[in-house]
């Protein structure tokens, strides 16, 4: 792992949405290869099925968690329930580290943005269809029907977003860039401090 740690001072984090293979997990790592202040943080979650990534907590500890008013944003899925815990949101920015969060869906997002304290960089990671189906079965999946299906959901939702309202500060296309690129890119952006967003309506032409 290599550090290539930028001046200045660059408060909260890296948002990154975007549909099933469109990298969210790759360009993560690409991240924290890039720049070691870079790192994914594992969500809570209440559940079953996968723990690699998340910190794996009860019905109990999440019900004292929203009562101290630590859970910035909730969701469920797959029979599961997902948080982000304030407090390590908290931790991460203390120990001079740069948070990565991913997010669902625009209503997530939203959610997100007014719950932190401090403007986040909010990156789009996007694939064409055809793409999200290929890389899908080439490493295998047995669900690509299902994820295929989320990738139909992703562009309702991002078509539905008003031409006026300004999201995102970077929308990427990783089928025509690699890992390494994007992450530049972003910690890029990030490292500028300023938080432009992409023209209004530039988010229906992207798409």
């Amino acid at each position: 792992m290599t550090s290539n740690r930028q001046s200045g001072t660059v408060h909260g984090g890296v948002v990154l949405l975007g549909p099933p293979t469109a990298g969210k997990d790759t360009v993560s790592v690409a991240l924290a290869d890039l720049d070691d202040r870079y790192g994914q943080l594992p969500k809570i979650k209440v559940g079953s099925g996968r723990t690699t990534g998340y910190r794996m907590a009860d019905r109990v500890e999440l019900d004292a968690l929203r009562a101290a008013g630590r859970v910035v944003l909730e969701t469920a899925r797959y029979g599961n329930t997902y948080a982000v815990d304030r407090d390590d949101l908290d931790a991460m920015t203390r120990a001079g580290r740069v948070p990565v969060v991913h997010l669902g869906s625009v209503d997530h997002l939203r959610t997100f943005n007014s719950a932190v304290r401090e403007p986040w960089l909010s990156v789009l990671l996007w694939v064409p269809r055809d793409v999200c189906e290929a890389r899908s079965r080439g490493r295998g999946d047995r669900d690509t029907a299902e994820r295929l299906a989320a990738w139909d959901e992703a562009l309702a939702d991002l078509a539905a977003v008003p031409a006026e309202e300004e999201l995102f500060q970077l929308l990427v296309r990783t089928d025509l860039a690699g890992p390494a690129a994007v992450a530049a890119r972003i910690a890029s952006e990030y490292g500028r401090g300023g938080r432009k967003h992409v023209p209004a309506g530039s988010l229906t032409a992207f798409l």
